[in-house]
């Protein structure tokens, strides 16, 4: 009467072996083709390990290498980068209500004399382009500054002499006096330049000397106008490498180590978005600093804007414009500056701009850089759009600090 108990007892053991048995298959397999399904397990033989190492790499350690570039390619030049620190005094405004006679009276003519003056402090950076000591570096770091010291990184201070300033595309070059021996940042070139390249900023950012960042070249030919600084004539390279207050003037790098630019602007309501002047255009610009301190530039005299057939047909169903406008593409004159090569050729407000020299002009930017590109004194001829008919102008360019 036992025996069947201690069978269905077992029998039922024997259930359980199995079923403990068949879980523990399950969650083997599950483990064997599950890694699989992501990616074939690496095979690895006795002693090398080279191969699980690859297979563990993440694609940015992958991309750097086991030795940074960005190390490498600021050790190429890091000793060339400089601070530069200025200063300025300024005289607080006398009140003209001190100039009253009754007062001055009671206060004497010496106390518009003693109105306190203020000492204005600047910093940014520059880079070494030349071992005689030739420091190239932004207009706006040193305009108007009366007294300009230059720091390399190996500490030594060196009092600084502006040879010229370009306010026009924000370039300056200023001279050190420190022998012949002086560390060269190599000039690159931003022809070759394309987004998604590497680009590595340096410079003295808020007064952190020697700090480096790293991006990538964003856009390429992103205009002044565009950017929201319309003084400016210039196509930026735009990045996302971190470009703060204190960085402008120093080197955008490539990823050998080589000057493509020269960072120079931020927009405040911009988070990770940075500008910098090509390094070809520098070099052409650096190159008439040195020898006149000076760049002319050449100018029609026009406010302007890109003119589309869209923009236009807009303005036209507008029962409240004051204006129609021909829906064409061309460069539309919003204004004439008075006394201007174009107010004296007799372009009007609300010409459309067509071509200049037989070429077609699209876009506000192009005019630009096609006066750009003229030379003083040259004779243009403008093609314009005017109501229903067309007029053929010659425009004399004129040196665009005359105007007002």
């Amino acid at each position: 009467m036992r025996f069947p108990k201690i069978s269905r007892s077992l029998r039922q053991l024997t259930t359980h072996v199995l079923a403990i048995a068949l879980g523990v298959v399950l969650a083997v397999s599950t483990l064997q083709v599950l890694p699989s399904q992501a990616e074939p397990a690496p095979t690895i033989t006795a002693g090398d390990t080279s191969n699980l190492i690859a297979q563990r790499q993440s694609p940015a350690s992958a991309a750097i290498g086991s030795t940074s570039f960005v190390t490498a390619a600021v050790n190429r030049v890091g000793s060339a980068v400089v601070r530069i620190d200025t200063e300025r005094t300024i005289t607080r405004r006398v009140d003209p209500f001190m100039e009253d006679p009754f007062f001055r009276r009671f206060f004497g003519d010496g106390f518009s004399q003693q109105m306190p003056s203020e000492q204005l402090r600047g910093l940014g950076s520059g880079f070494i382009i030349d071992k005689s000591g030739l420091v190239l570096t932004n207009a706006h770091v040193v305009d108007k500054a009366d007294k300009v010291t230059v720091r390399l990184k190996d500490g030594r201070t060196f009092e600084g002499k502006v040879q010229g300033i370009d306010e026009v595309t924000d370039l300056a070059v200023v001279k050190i006096n420190a022998g012949n021996d002086l560390p060269v940042a190599p000039l690159g070139s931003s022809t070759n330049v394309q987004v998604g390249d590497w680009a590595i900023a340096v410079g003295n950012p808020l007064g952190f000397d020697n700090t480096v960042t790293l991006g990538i070249i964003s856009t390429l030919k992103r205009s002044s106008a565009q950017v929201g600084i319309s003084d400016k004539r210039l196509d930026f390279i735009q990045t996302d490498a971190a470009i703060n207050p204190g960085n402008s003037g120093g080197p955008l790098l490539n990823g050998q180590g080589e000057v493509i630019g020269i960072n120079t602007a931020i927009r405040p309501d911009a988070m990770g978005i940075g500008f910098a002047i090509p390094i070809d255009k520098a070099k052409a610009i650096a190159e008439q600093l040195q020898r006149d301190g000076k760049v002319a530039h050449p100018y029609l005299g026009v406010q302007m804007l890109t003119l589309t057939p869209d923009l236009a047909k807009l303005n036209n169903t507008d029962p409240n414009s004051p204006i129609q406008i021909p829906e064409i593409n061309g460069v539309f004159v919003m204004r004439v500056v008075p006394n201007s090569p174009a107010a004296s050729a007799g372009i009007r407000r609300g010409d459309v701009i067509l071509q200049v020299d037989g070429k077609a002009i699209t876009s506000a930017e192009q005019l630009q850089n096609v006066v750009e590109d003229s030379r003083l004194g040259q004779v243009l001829q403008v093609k314009v759009q005017r109501g229903n008919k067309t007029e053929q102008l010659s425009v004399r360019t004129a040196e665009l600090q005359n105007a007002s």
